[in-house]
């Protein structure tokens, strides 16, 4: 679980599935909610997940980051 950070591109292949890539969202205890590119939601465990090489190949600070004004 170390080795991913929310907000990194990741892949795996659930059962009857092609391999499906998405971005980290969040931690939880035993599982990492990963937001597929298909605009699914998916728990899944940390060991099933490997680095996407479109995480490795993007550059650092490439992200759109759009801040919301505070009330």
């Amino acid at each position: 679980m170390l080795d991913f950070s929310i907000g990194e591109t990741v892949a795996f292949q659930p059962d009857g599935h092609p391999v499906l890539t998405g971005i980290i969202s969040k931690y939880n205890r035993k599982t990492v909610t990963v937001i597929a590119t298909n605009g699914q939601q998916w728990n899944v465990s940390p060991s099933l997940l490997h680095k996407s090489e479109s995480s490795a190949a993007a550059a650092p600070g490439s992200a759109q980051v759009i801040t919301m004004p505070r009330k």
